[in-house]
């Protein structure tokens, strides 16, 4: 009976090693290919992006990466907004909806790549991604985001455009670095990609 119970233990104990593994080696590759790895923003820095983000009630708010979704829930349940975050690691997307069914963290979920979303109605994007993905998503921006619409780039700056704010790094809430973008020309065209704005 014993080592009936030893031997359920070992292949318990292989099964999530190899599982540990995986998730590993999945999240590494989407961070190679997908934009960056999933980093976490400490609470109080999330709180005071939110804040320079200048939020109003029923702004439609996209994470293009959005982890865990803390920007999301943040900015539903302090500003009011209508949030959606995508994000293509299916680890990190399953503890965002986990946090969502067990703690009720407000927003919307999203498991995909976002460039297959139209962005056309955002009010405001938040990004945390590298400089060389972000200079490669500014084509989509250029094309899809309206005028007025702010873009909020955590630690790095977006390809060549050039900030109307920079919020320096503050020790006192984590903030490493913001560039804060307005877009103050029209979306060079629309797009017929589907749309992330609908509640589910």
């Amino acid at each position: 009976m014993l080592n009936f119970l030893q031997l359920i233990i070992v292949v318990l104990v292989i099964i999530a090693v190899i599982m540990v593994i995986i998730a590993i080696a999945t999240s590494f590759v989407v961070a190679f290919f997908g934009g960056g790895p999933f980093v976490p923003t400490p609470k109080k820095a999330v709180i005071k992006i939110l804040k320079h983000a200048g939020i109003r009630k029923g702004d439609i708010l996209y994470d293009i990466g959005a982890g865990d979704g803390r920007f999301l829930h943040y900015a539903e349940k302090l500003y009011g907004a209508k949030a959606t975050g995508f994000e293509i690691d299916p680890f990190v997307y399953a503890l965002a909806r986990f946090k969502q069914l067990l703690f009720k963290w407000k927003g919307t979920m999203i498991r995909g790549d976002f460039r297959s979303y139209s962005l056309k109605d955002a009010d405001i994007v938040i990004c945390y991604m590298l400089p060389n993905t972000l200079k490669k998503y500014q084509e989509k921006f250029d094309k899809e985001l309206h005028k007025g619409c702010k873009i909020i780039s955590y630690t790095f700056h977006v390809g060549n455009w050039k900030p109307y704010k920079v919020i320096p790094k503050d020790p006192r809430t984590g903030i490493k670095r913001l560039y804060i973008y307005k877009r103050d020309t029209p979306a060079k065209n629309s797009t017929k990609k589907k749309t992330a704005s609908k509640r589910t």
